[in-house]
């Protein structure tokens, strides 16, 4: 049974990331398509690019995107040019983080992108981004390892933080298996044989709030389950060591600082699978899944 002191940081955890009340958010839209969602001080600033956004107020209020911005193309470099114009003002903290790497803007993950747009960008309209996770498991009779990752301390973000084995955000124009196959090579050298051998195991979704930015947020979660003789090795340099822990000592750790925190969400998306947190012994059994699975 999980002590009373783990459930509560848990839970305190997974509400910290489902905090975004949309009451007095204006929907986004594309092409009258909702996309996203937008504060109302961020909108009336967005709407003084009146030939790239529209704001109105009947019948409801909302932000749109131009309609004379008729493709993919113009509606992606009118967005860019008004965030590069936000960013050099240094208007809105989060374009502080700005990377160079665009996501596609979509109704639903399976659509066609409407446009794309960059990545630091996208909390400004509430736009959803998507992610790939892998949760590296290996099997030692009735019992589970984890491999987890320790982030460089050279990483704009969460520098030092405990992570999946492989995981990264879904960059336009890339799928799913791409985006795992590439995460797994650069990030451990895993080879794609395999890599190729994960299994889809849902998604994780959660959507928060931090000053005027929300961000909401889907993680295509991955089981990877690997031989006694694998072991990961350091890539790209976004991780600088690795290890091998039973699933309790991962357990007790999602409830620390020490992880990254939508990781941890993940992970107890897999503890809650596996049966490592059982319904009839945690208090907030429900909580932790009806907040792992928010709508986006």
């Amino acid at each position: 049974m999980a002590s009373a002191a783990w459930s509560e940081r848990v839970l305190e955890l997974v509400l910290k990331l489902n905090n975004l009340q949309r009451a007095g958010c204006l929907p986004f839209c594309v092409q009258g398509q909702r996309v996203g969602w937008v504060t109302p001080p961020v909108a009336q600033v967005l709407a003084q690019h009146s030939d790239v956004f529209a704001l109105y107020k009947d019948p409801e209020a909302r932000l749109e995107l131009s309609d004379h911005l008729g493709s993919p193309h113009e509606r992606t470099r009118a967005v860019q040019q008004v965030m590069e114009s936000l960013r050099s003002g240094d208007v809105f903290p989060c374009l502080r983080e700005w990377r160079g790497e665009l996501f596609d803007v979509k109704g639903l993950f399976s659509d066609a992108p409407l446009l794309t747009m960059e990545r630091a960008a996208t909390p400004l309209l509430g736009v959803p981004r998507y992610g790939v996770h892998v949760n590296g498991f290996l099997r030692r009779g009735a019992d589970l390892f984890m491999w987890i990752a320790r982030r460089s301390l050279t990483k704009p973000n969460y520098p030092g933080k405990l992570d999946h084995l492989a995981a990264g955000g879904v960059s336009a124009g890339s799928s799913l298996w791409e985006t795992l196959l590439k995460e797994c090579t650069e990030e451990a050298c895993i080879s794609e044989s395999l890599a190729s051998t994960a299994r889809p195991a849902g998604t994780v979704s959660y959507a928060y709030r931090k000053g005027e930015a929300l961000y909401l947020e889907c993680q295509f979660v991955f089981d990877l389950e690997v031989p006694e003789t694998f072991q990961p090795c350091i890539g790209d340099g976004e991780v600088q060591e690795f290890y091998l822990w039973p699933l309790d000592k991962v357990r007790d750790a999602i409830a620390t600082q020490e992880f990254k925190p939508n990781c941890a969400l993940v992970v107890l998306d897999f503890l809650i699978r596996t049966g490592h947190v059982q319904p009839d012994t945690e208090k907030f059994y429900t909580k932790f899944v009806e907040n792992l699975h928010g709508p986006l």
